[in-house]
Formats: structure tokens, sequence, C-alpha cells
């Protein structure tokens, strides 16, 4: 704590802050401008957030899932028997099935009853004399080609047994107090029997070599059916023919028929929502990049802040903060990229049968608004009848791959996210990520130098203020002499 002033009565203190307030003037302008900088870190930051989820979304929704323009309605004659699922087909079909069988799992238990009781569930093996020490069984399941050995312990109850073979291979097994028999039934269906040995399968009853055992078996079977003329079998009842997921559910008496097509509603859907994400993203940028810079708003310093109320602080860096990004290179150079994708063509065939093909040709234009900046407009029965004639055009006209394409840019949705990740690695470049540190970013660094140069001008104005001290004390100290020597003289005087 200084006490100044006692001898001269200058309020040292007063002018010293004055002094020095001049001296910070540089200084605050370098603070300013850091927390400028500060701020168009977080809007960059921002907006690579931004572009990452878009684009994260666009190759979820578009890009890499083909079912989003393969979606399909399959009419059949008779829903009861089959069910069909064509979203992973890239082309509709249409036919009959005849399902003669059903396939069905293997299955076996106990040649006759254990007669165990009611509660042996809980009992252990040694308890039922099923183990000594302990035991096992092997299980071999149809159209596997691995046999699957568990080893038991004798202080396992029944039901933990029944739960360890479960697990460990590929049948479920379970005990049935009712009937006091132990079955096994295979996890898969399809054609042939279990193949069970082992002491414990022995004890039980249940084992069987495939085609003869103590166990009673009954054999799986294959779904058996004729499709479009052609008479097949399946170890399952749900498989896949030319992309469409067949499941059949009952045996028919006589063909079921069956016909796909576009599901239009669907895929104009998701167009929708793409343009809907492309003109939201634009709209975004755009205001972004247009923002009105107030130059006469700066950030505001301690000094200021306190002097201020916190309405009127709100107020004041709402306008300081605008046009962080105004007229950006990297902005506009991103903004001018998709527009040029969403009015390029793509070619889509091969040989004779390529042409040339935009999204104009579906129905989606440019806006003729300029104040649109470029916002897309959607042509709806244009594009429904697009989709209805050549959905696989337009499938491709959005996500047609960079090494399918001929001029290798690939399809809309390509370049679209093409140009956003191109943005996004600028702007990483400049603004760098959360975490990063601030040597590995152009921002970064010249907030670190302008830290480092903070620091400085710190030390340099700490060091001027004590030297202002230090001339006030020593003016103080002179003051405080002469008013001594004149005291001194008043009193010789005095006393003459």
């Amino acid at each position: 704590m200084r006490i100044s002033g006692l001898a001269s009565g200058i309020d040292t203190e007063s002018i010293i802050n004055d002094m020095m307030r001049a001296h910070r003037l540089p200084l605050d302008k370098i603070t300013q401008k850091k927390q400028y900088l500060e701020w168009q870190l977080d809007d960059y930051r921002s907006i690579n957030r931004d572009l990452r989820q878009r684009s994260d979304a666009l190759f979820d929704t578009v890009i890499g899932n083909s079912a989003t323009f393969n979606k399909k309605n399959v009419n059949i004659s008779d829903p009861n028997a089959i069910s069909i699922n064509g979203n992973n087909a890239a082309n509709d079909f249409a036919g009959t099935i005849q399902v003669n069988q059903l396939a069905t799992q293997a299955t076996l238990q106990s040649g006759q009853s254990l007669d165990l009781g009611k509660d042996a569930g809980k009992k252990t093996l040694k308890e039922l004399g099923l183990a000594e020490g302990s035991t096992s069984i092997t299980i071999q399941v149809p159209h596997s080609s691995e046999a699957k050995t568990v080893e038991l312990k004798e202080n396992m109850t029944l039901d933990q047994a029944m739960s360890a073979i479960t697990k460990q291979t590929g049948a479920m097994a379970f005990y049935d107090a009712h009937s006091g028999k132990v079955a096994l039934t295979s996890k898969q269906t399809g054609a042939g029997n279990l193949q069970v040995s082992g002491d414990f399968a022995t004890k039980t009853g249940i084992a069987h070599d495939g085609e003869n055992g103590i166990g009673q078996a009954v054999a799986g079977k294959n779904a058996e059916f004729i499709f479009n003329g052609l008479e097949t079998e399946r170890e399952t009842n749900t498989f896949n023919i030319s992309g469409f997921d067949i499941t059949l559910k009952q045996v028919t008496t006589q063909p079921v028929t069956f016909s796909s097509s576009p599901d239009v509603d669907s895929v104009m859907e998701s167009i929708e929502k793409f343009v809907d994400d492309y003109n939201e993203l634009i709209g975004d940028l755009n205001t972004k990049v247009r923002e009105p810079k107030y130059r006469s708003f700066h950030p505001l310093s301690s000094e200021e802040k306190e002097a201020m109320k916190d309405r009127e602080i709100e107020l004041w860096e709402e306008k300081a903060k605008s046009g962080t990004l105004r007229n950006d290179p990297t902005l506009t150079n991103m903004l001018s990229n998709m527009r040029l994708a969403m009015s390029s063509s793509v070619k889509i065939g091969e040989g004779e049968n390529q042409r040339s093909i935009s999204l104009r040709d579906i129905g989606i234009t440019t806006s003729l608004s300029y104040t649109e900046n470029g916002k897309l407009e959607i042509d709806k029965e244009k594009l429904r009848d697009a989709i209805m004639e050549d959905p696989g055009a337009v499938r491709e006209l959005f996500a047609q791959s960079t090494t399918n394409s001929a001029d290798g840019k690939g399809g809309i949705a390509i370049q679209y996210r093409k140009a956003m990740d191109d943005a996004r690695s600028t702007i990483s470049q400049r603004a760098g990520t959360a975490g990063a540190g601030n040597d590995s970013f152009t921002l970064g660094r010249s907030m670190k130098a302008m830290n480092q140069q903070i620091e400085r001008f710190e030390e340099r104005l700490k060091a001027t203020e004590e030297r202002y001290w230090k001339q006030f004390s020593a003016m103080e100290k002179a003051i405080q002499r002469a008013n001594e020597q004149s005291a001194q003289l008043m009193n010789s005087l005095g006393g003459m």
C-alpha cells in the first residue's frame, strides 16, 4: 500500500493512474485484437462442427446408404404366405413363389422319461446320478463342420448344465419336468439330424449319431419352393434373391404372385430432405459472409465493462462480434463449389446408353430470386415422374461413386460433400479443432504471439509505473527536505 502526497499535498496515485492509462492504450488495442480473434475462432469452429455433422449425415442417408433410393413397394397376392422386402434391390422384379415345405429345426429328446422329479432342475448332477466328478457332451448341428464339446461339473445343477450347453453349442437344451425328458433343438433350420455323444448324452438318453441312437430324433428340413418355375430349396425360411429379402411363412397349394415398384414417396422424402439441408446450409453461410461489420464497436476492456450495465454490455458485444467472417474466402469459395456441384451434369450409363443428367432434369432448379442466394426449388410433380420412370438414374445422379464416374467427380451428393470436406480441412488449418495446440493452426499461432506481446508490454508497464512512483517519491522527499529547511530557517529568524 502506497501513501503519497504527504509533503506536497498532490494526489500522486491519481496522476500516475492517469499517466499509466495513456501508456496502456496500445496494450488495450492488442487485447481487443486478441479478443476479436477468439470470437473469430469460435465462429470458425462452430461452422466446422456443423459441416462435420452434415457431411456424416449426408453419407449415412444418401451416399453410403443405397436403400435411400432403392426402397420398394412390393405387392403380394397372399401376404400370409410370404413377405418380401426389396429395399436392397437395385431393380424391380415380379414373379411367383409356391411354398412346398418350410424349413424346420432338427430336434432330439430322451428316448424315455428319466423320472428325475419335478424339482430336478435345482438339483446337482451328482445328486441326480448324472455325473461323478465331471462329465461331457459333444454336439454337432446340421450344416456345421465342427462339433462342440461342453464340460460339465458334478456340482452344477441340471438347469445350469442345460444353460451351459445352450450357450456353448448350436443347440438349445432344456429339461422338461412334465415329461421327464431332456430336449435339444438346433438353433438353425436346415436338413439333417443332431449328432450327440458323450457320457452325459448317454445318461440323459439323447445320444444319437445322426442315424441311430437311444434318443428320439426328428430331422430338420430345408425350405422347398418353386420360384418362377424353378424348383429349389434353402436351409432357412428367410433368404435373398436379386437383392430382395424373402421370408416364407406357410405352405401354399398354388403360386403366390408378387411385383415391386419404386417407393416414390420415400425416395422423394429423402431428396426433399437433401434439398432442405442444402438450402439451410447456404442460408447460414450467406448470413455469415454478408454479416455487417461494425468497426466502431470494439471488444470492451475491463474498465469499460465496469462503467456499463449488463444489458449495455450485451448489446455492445452483439455488434462487436458481428462480421467476424464477413467475405471470408474459405466460405465464399465453398459456396461457389456447392453451387457449381448443384448445377453440374452427371454422366450415367455405359457405351451407347450413356447420357448426362442434372438436377434440372428431375425438377430441381435454382431459385431465380437473387435474395435466395442460390437456394434450390423442387417441382414435385416432375420429380415424382422422374423417380417412377427411372429410379436408378436418380440414384446415380446423387450417389454415383467417383470410381464409376466418367469425369471422376461422382454424383451431386458426392461433389457437395467434397466441397464441405475441403472447406473443413481449410478451416481446421486456420482455426484448429477442440484441444489442438496453438502452434498447430494459424489463429492459434497469432494468439500465442499476442500473448507473448501482451506479457512483454505488461512488464514494461510495470517498470514504467515503478519509475513514476520513484520519481514522485523523490519529489516528495525533496519537498519534505525543503519544508524542513524552511522550518529551521523560520525558527532561526524567529530566535533573533
